[in-house]
């Protein structure tokens, strides 16, 4: 049957109810004889037979009715489903049942978003603003262990505003939106040492270790930890198992912090691992000897190993190798069950989520400081060091950098400089933007800090910016791709310092007469001039632009016959986008995506 159910009792409630069986993939019933719906004799008697086995109950009319209804067969906010009261014109979406668990107020949101109409969502946490402590750790897989209170008690406490100290002791998306919004009785500790507990009434850990407090408390256990085995064959399962919970006790994690068990292709059989992935709900990963041998590194030689499996080490280079780790956490312990079969196990931390310093290397966008990514604005607000090219980028960008956060300019320093600046800053566990212009993966000069960043083992994201050649097109109201035409846009630079490749000479690109845009090419305008002629006719548009989205924005449009004169006249040296073919300001040829005999794509979800 179908998970989510519309209950009506009023004809008038059809419109709105077929609107959101359309949407939500429901059934509408009721007890009178209305087409597109299913009969029932009774609203009790269908919930009843139907009650536990729904996740999503909507009524349409009276909250009084909803109410009456639903009583006999409410048990817990465990396993009862979400219970939404509406009214008939969709103006009022209330979540009755199971607002968290159950899903009720997420469900009572979207159904307003769908009918314009406004979600009543009276759990304390969310009229507070405050995180839903009992689901919040599912859209991260955290797992929820308390200690020293029931859940009930624990939440009711944190809604009351006491004070509550959170210690994060990994990082993932998840920390990251704790630490965007931190409630004001909520003071965030990154080590355990920090905690007074005299001074809080409660604690909140995102952490894998395990600690004792007597303060009450909820530990959140990310899925961080990396588990390397190997063995002998027909190893017992129960013994594989006690073995893993010990060494993780002794150590002081927890098994819920467990992300995947890894080995040797060789084990992809090993009944013990295949049991202990599947009681713990975990994946089992095997690996191959060439790839196990490749991070083994200064690792001890097994040679039992490396005769039976071709890997110099199994646990601890299978537990590395998933990681993306150097370090283990847990290195290389070994044990017998009662039948002399031996096995081995290790741990390391998953790197992306080791709280330790890190690099962002950042688009920094076209110019115009509202047009970084949401994602790149965040991380200049939170960083530690904020390192950007001030030739290249405004340095209004870094006006979006927090109070203590250290900013400084890269144009005067060398490469040397730049890599001591940033490592002094990661060795301490700081966030370190790097910000280039546009986008850092297009002529963005990376590769010898990513090369630096990969030799001194320190984790590094790239978040992609707005690229100048886009900016052009928008600033241009061009787009660059013509129906049969054009449908290529090639992007590439004049052959200075650098040489290019030969089958890239930009006289050999001109031959496609697809638009091109050049970076880092204004001073060699005349010799750029001469090879796009080789391809272009001399009349095709060219459009020069300075600093695009700057605030000293200028374009300047004509013809490829004049755009040497075009560069010099102006003076033109840097921060320059040219922009060549006839799909400038081209309002001729239009798409065949919106003719009639091809509106069937959209309606059948195929449109490009």
């Amino acid at each position: 049957m179908n998970k989510k159910a519309i209950i009506i009792n009023n004809r008038n409630a059809m419109v709105i109810a077929n609107l959101l069986k359309q949407e939500l993939d429901a059934v509408i019933y009721t007890t009178s004889e209305l087409e597109g719906t299913e009969r029932i004799v009774s609203i009790s008697d269908f919930l009843s037979s139907n009650f536990s086995k729904l996740d999503g109950l909507i009524f349409i009319g009276a909250l009084g009715i909803t109410v009456r209804s639903i009583t006999p067969f409410i048990e817990s906010k465990q396993s009862d489903p979400a219970v939404i009261n509406m009214d008939i014109h969709g103006r009022f979406v209330q979540s009755v049942v199971s607002g968290h668990k159950g899903g009720a107020n997420a469900l009572a949101q979207r159904i307003a978003r769908i009918t314009g109409g406004q979600a009543v969502i009276t759990t304390a946490s969310d009229s507070l603003d405050l995180w839903p402590l009992d689901i919040i750790g599912r859209a991260y897989n955290w797992a929820n262990e308390y200690m020293g209170a029931d859940e009930n008690a624990f939440i009711a406490q944190f809604v009351n505003g006491v004070k509550t100290a959170l210690l994060l002791e990994t990082k993932d998306a998840g920390t990251k939106h704790l630490e965007e919004t931190l409630p004001a009785h909520v003071e965030v500790h990154y080590k355990v040492a920090s905690i007074n507990e005299n001074d809080v009434d409660l604690i909140i850990a995102v952490t894998p270790y395990l600690h004792s407090f007597d303060t009450p408390a909820l530990f959140f256990r990310p899925k961080c930890l990396m588990l390397g085995s190997g063995s002998q064959k027909l190893l017992d399962s129960s013994f594989y198992h006690d073995e893993v919970e010990k060494l993780l006790q002794t150590n002081g994690f927890s098994a819920l912090s467990i992300h995947s068990l890894h080995s040797v292709d060789v084990k992809k059989d090993e009944q013990a691992f295949i049991d202990y992935a599947r009681t713990e709900a975990i994946d089992f990963i095997t690996h191959s000897a060439s790839d196990l041998n490749r991070v083994a590194g200064k690792l001890e030689t097994s040679e039992a190993a490396l005769e039976a499996t071709g890997a110099i080490n199994v646990s601890e280079a299978a537990a590395l190798l998933a990681s993306g780790n150097a370090q283990l956490l847990v290195n290389k312990t070994k044990a017998c069950d009662q039948n002399g079969k031996h096995c081995t196990i290790a741990v390391a931390m998953d790197m992306a989520q080791e709280r330790s310093g890190m690099i962002y290397i950042v688009g920094a966008g076209p110019g115009d400081p509202e047009l970084v990514s949401v994602k790149g604005k965040k991380l200049l607000q939170a960083a530690d060091l904020i390192l950007y090219a001030g030739s290249l980028v405004p340095e209004e960008l870094t006006h979006y950098a927090r109070s203590g956060c250290v900013v400084r300019n890269s144009a005067q320093m060398d490469l040397q400089e730049q890599f001591d600046t940033m490592k002094a800053v990661y060795d301490k566990g700081g966030m370190v933007v790097r910000l280039h212009t546009g986008d850092p993966c297009i002529y963005g000069a990376i590769q010898e800090q990513m090369s630096f960043f990969d030799e001194h083992g320190m984790p590094y994201e790239i978040i992609p910016g707005i690229s100048s050649f886009q900016a052009a097109a928008a600033r241009l109201r061009s787009q660059f791709t013509i129906p049969e035409r054009i449908q290529t846009i090639i992007l590439t630079r004049g052959e200075g310092r650098t040489p290019m490749p030969e089958r890239e000479k930009l006289s050999e690109l001109a031959k496609f007469q697809s638009t091109i845009c050049l970076f880092l090419s204004v001073s060699l305008i005349d010799d750029m001039q001469r090879q796009l002629l080789e391809g272009y006719p001399p009349e095709t548009p060219v459009a020069i632009c300075y600093k695009l989205t700057w605030k000293e924005e200028r374009i300047w449009r004509g013809q490829l016959k004049d755009l040497a004169n075009i560069v010099k006249d102006n003076k033109l040296k840097l921060t320059v986008m040219i922009v060549v073919g006839e799909a400038i300001d081209n309002r001729q040829m239009r798409s065949k995506l919106y003719d009639r005999q091809f509106t069937h794509l959209f309606r059948e979800g195929k449109s490009e």
